[in-house]
């Protein structure tokens, strides 16, 4: 887990976006809410959005500045291609109690995948393979699962994701100095060399809030025996899934569709 530094409310403010959830659609079979308890009084919520009972799924964290809804628009790509999506809020996102931490971030992960299974069984799924991924400051929250999953996920994908927590925190105006990356940030690059299970890693290739030299960064770091990285050209940070959509979704699809 991260040290108290990424908990203190200059850092939070930048690191996170919080909004809710104010859509007042019902679920459908195309789109169901779910929520897991993460402690007494405090649930985080998400969208689920089922492929076929049978389908490998996907356990998605968003960036920092969006919320699980925002992915009805984004799922039928998943789902076109016979894979589940579960995309989970953070603390005080979307339908969730409570208030975005560092810390929560990492730890409610953790917890959501160990629900899965349970929300898989509620809603008639039963997932041929399992995987992780997060987009952005969701990275931080795939990669402490793909560590502590380990066997039991069959891949980990990271988009736009983050090596350096302190550069990005620069980037962002709020520059910390004599912070250490693996004893005060996310660690994510430390982490990384962790984790043996299948990689996959897409980064914009001029994305300027998270450079694309983070994403090598985390590729060369991966202790993946099978560990791959896709570079799209002209893509920026919150434009790189529509600028490059045929390539983004090609890698997933045979990324996941590979045993």
């Amino acid at each position: 887990m991260p040290s108290a530094m990424l908990d203190q409310p200059h850092i939070q403010r930048v690191l996170f976006y919080p909004r809710c959830d104010d859509s007042l659609a019902p679920d459908t079979p195309d789109a169901r809410r779910v929520a897991v308890q993460v402690e007494p009084g405090i649930r985080i919520g998400g969208r689920l959005y089922p492929a076929s009972p049978a389908a490998p799924l996907i356990l998605f964290f968003h960036g920092n500045g969006e919320i699980a809804a925002d992915y009805n628009d984004i799922a039928p790509a998943y789902t076109q291609l016979g894979i589940s999506l579960l995309v989970m809020d953070y603390r005080g996102y979307g339908t969730s109690d409570g208030t975005p931490t560092a810390s929560h971030l990492l730890s409610d992960a953790v917890t959501a995948f160990a629900a899965v299974g349970c929300i898989c069984a509620e809603n008639g799924l039963s997932p041929a393979r399992l995987y992780v991924m997060g987009r952005s400051l969701g990275s931080a929250a795939a990669i402490e699962v793909a560590v502590r999953a380990g066997e039991r996920l069959a891949g980990l994908i990271i988009e736009s994701g983050l090596a350096d927590t302190f550069g990005l925190l620069a980037r962002l105006g709020a520059p910390v100095r004599g912070a250490d990356e693996e004893r005060d940030g996310a660690g994510n690059a430390a982490k990384i060399s962790r984790v043996t299970t299948r990689t996959l890693i897409i980064h914009g290739q001029v994305d300027v809030l998270i450079p694309a030299a983070d994403g090598r960064e985390l590729y060369r770091r991966s202790g993946a025996g099978d560990k791959r990285l896709v570079i799209i050209p002209g893509a920026g940070h919150n434009d790189l899934m529509w600028v490059g959509i045929t390539q983004y979704m090609e890698a997933i699809r045979a990324f996941v569709k590979e045993t």
